[in-house]
């Protein structure tokens, strides 16, 4: 089965409203035929959504957008949270949920990822599900085991179609901003547990249709090295997405 890499851009807390206007906009017109085979997907902080969103629709652009996190209710007494129906409304295809960053800063647990996901399929929008170990849980060995039962937990109560449809990141925790990398095999590894295991659960079709991305400091000056792997299908890009030439590139890899 033939998958569509994909490449998505996580801004972080990084631009304004016009810087995010201008970056995507340079992504916008850096877009050629050539990428028609890779799914571009840029995600910039809430308050750039709305701007961006209309960026790329008045460029009639196949880029689509995404968000960085959301709540899982659908409205209520929840200061400073942004719901699915909120992001839809906006234009959101996407949304990256359970990020490292997330979970070591803002406390989000396996329970919540999985709230989460329910939350956004059922407006829509495909959850781009991060998951990975720290350098602690490498160096003992258990980097399978550990991520395995962050997907048990963020896929419990899903069928199969909801999970063949799904985005899952591999961004193991200390390759995130560190400028390490995991080798393309180690990455391929762990990718390739993640399809098992969505296999397990689901079925082998499900695991050929899902999408794996890597995201440990993935950048054009290494990106060759990750694309002839089976098992991962593009990359979840955090600093190298700041940059529009950069993040061109790294799609034109995959294409």
């Amino acid at each position: 089965m033939t998958r569509i890499p994909m490449i998505a851009g996580n801004w972080k807390m990084n631009k304004t409203t016009s810087e995010a206007v201008s970056l995507s906009q340079d992504i916008s017109y850096g877009y050629d035929s050539s990428l028609d085979d890779v799914e571009l997907v840029i995600c910039p902080p809430f308050i750039d959504l709305k701007s961006v969103s209309t960026v790329l629709s008045f460029d009639k652009s196949r880029i689509a957008l995404g968000a960085q996190d959301v709540f899982w209710e659908r409205s209520g007494a929840f200061t400073g949270e942004i719901s699915p129906g909120m992001l839809k409304e906006v234009g959101c295809r996407y949304c990256i949920i359970g990020h490292s960053e997330r979970r070591e800063h803002f406390f989000e647990t396996n329970e919540t990822v999985n709230l989460k996901v329910h939350a956004l399929l059922n407006e829509g929008i495909t959850p781009i599900i991060c998951c990975g170990e720290d350098l602690a849980t490498r160096e003992a060995g258990e980097t399978l085991p550990f991520v395995i039962s962050q997907i048990k937990a963020a896929l419990e109560g899903l069928n199969e179609k909801q999970a063949a449809d799904l985005v899952i990141a591999y961004e193991p925790i200390w390759a995130i901003g560190t400028g390490r990398t995991a080798t393309p095999e180690a990455a391929d590894e762990v990718c390739a547990a993640i399809r098992q295991t969505v296999g397990d659960l689901f079925s082998d079709s499900a695991a050929q249709s899902l999408r794996v991305l890597y995201g440990g400091s993935m950048k054009p000056e290494n990106v060759s090295l990750f694309v002839p792997m089976p098992n991962i299908d593009g990359g979840l890009i955090g600093g190298a997405a700041l940059e529009a030439r950069s993040f061109i590139d790294l799609a034109k890899a995959f294409a």
